[in-house]
């Protein structure tokens, strides 16, 4: 009897530890990305869909099914890059939209994530290479626009000082979380909280400039000393930024979902195209002011000759501080309007600075119309080689022709010659 107690005993700890081990599994379910292709309300199989980490590194493949079900198992949580091979789409069918064939997603811990593509009637292949052309062109057009407003302020300070500021992208990080905190943490909408975080980092660069930067120029330190300084002070900016909001993108309150609406071959959300609006308008209102107001006025005299200004009683002080705010000012506007046709993360800015030096360069260094023209050059090139090159690649063909054309023009684009020796 003891005995038959005993086994008893022994079978109900089996099924005690058998339960608990299916409960923790449960518990730890595998992170998974699925998703399911259909045309015309019909399952689509047989089609490729590739996982692969943001640093490039290959997770796993996925093929669809009959009903073109399909899900890829992740080795953990994070983002990663879903990409649907279209070689491998039937005969006739296609993405209605090319330029979705590589989604971002993030995923949880312990969660899952869907991949949305959409499927249709495939188009003639000289159809589909205008469409994406001329998408791609506009596309560049709007990325250009961008850049172009967050390289004045950097062309204008290296002309008027001679700094070369690379804290200048971090700027922009910092104006795009300042209006999503506004935004999403304070709850205001998205154009205050675009204003007030333009004027808190306009008012943070003139800080910088009065705090910082003066009075390294009356101790005559080294233009090179200063640059150190700068990467310094990059670092420290975007680690704030880190800390308080975290390494995740993060999308803005208002005007994230919406519908695109169709001009020919071009589709266009409605808040691309006002960005696009607003910043032809902000770069007109800056070119304007460069050319037509006494403090624009200063602004290229000192740019030009710094002691030949200061000797003509102009405030070189006062133009300096002048420019680090309308700079600053500058680069929040250029962070929020990318965080509002992409997202918002901690690296943004300094994705951005690259593209903001090969514009400054590419137009010629010191001029704020040099600086609008190879910004929108830099914008296009990268933008449209994605049509006949991997998206990847698109920064280098950008900087391969800032290349090509400073082996032609060295002093850039409206740059002037200058005699050395």
């Amino acid at each position: 009897m003891a005995r038959v107690s005993r086994l008893g005993l022994l079978g109900l700890l089996v099924v005690v530890v058998l339960a608990t081990l299916a409960v923790a599994a449960v518990a730890q379910e595998a992170e998974t990305i699925s998703g399911q292709l259909q045309a015309d309300g019909e399952g689509v199989a047989g089609v490729e869909i590739a996982i692969a980490t943001q640093d490039g590194d290959p997770v796993g493949v996925g093929v669809s099914g009959d009903d073109g079900s399909w899900s890829v198992e992740l080795p953990g949580p994070g983002t990663y890059v879903v990409t649907i091979d279209v070689e491998t789409l039937p005969e006739g069918v296609g993405l209605t939209n090319p330029d979705r064939q590589e989604l971002e997603l993030r995923v949880s811990e312990g969660g899952s994530a869907t991949a949305l593509f959409a499927l249709g009637e495939r188009e003639e292949v000289g159809s589909l290479l205008g469409q994406r052309l001329a998408q791609s062109t506009v596309n560049g057009v709007k990325f250009g626009l961008i850049i172009a407003m967050t390289a004045i302020g950097l062309s204008l300070i290296f002309g008027t000082t001679g700094l070369i500021n690379f804290a200048h992208g971090d700027l922009v990080t910092l104006g795009a979380f300042l209006a999503f905190a506004l935004n999403v943490l304070v709850g205001l909408h998205l154009i205050l909280a675009g204003v007030l975080a333009v004027a808190l980092t306009a008012a943070i660069s003139g800080g910088i400039e009065s705090g910082l930067w003066r009075p390294l120029r009356r101790r005559r330190t080294g233009l090179i000393a200063m640059l150190v300084v700068s990467i310094g002070l990059a670092f420290v900016i975007r680690h704030l930024v880190l800390f308080y909001f975290g390494g995740s993108r993060r999308p803005y309150g208002d005007y994230t979902l919406q519908v695109a609406l169709q001009f020919g071959p071009v589709r266009l959300q409605p808040v691309e195209m006002w960005v696009m609006g607003l910043s032809v308008a902000i770069l007109v209102g800056v070119a304007l002011m460069l050319t037509k107001t006494k403090l624009g006025k200063g602004m290229r005299a000192v740019a030009d000759n710094r002691d030949l200004a200061e000797s003509s009683g102009i405030d070189v002080n006062r133009v300096i501080l002048s420019v680090w705010v309308m700079g600053g000012g500058l680069t929040a506007v250029g962070g929020i309007f990318l965080g509002m046709i992409e997202s918002v993360d901690y690296l943004m800015g300094f994705r951005l600075l690259l593209l903001m030096f090969a514009g400054v360069i590419l137009g010629g260094l010191g001029t704020a119309y040099g600086a609008m023209l190879g910004s929108l050059i830099v914008g296009l090139v990268s933008e449209v080689s994605t049509v006949f090159f991997s998206s990847q690649l698109k920064y280098v063909w950008a900087l391969g022709v800032l290349i090509v054309i400073l082996l032609v023009r060295p002093q850039g684009l409206l740059g002037r010659k200058e005699r050395v020796g």
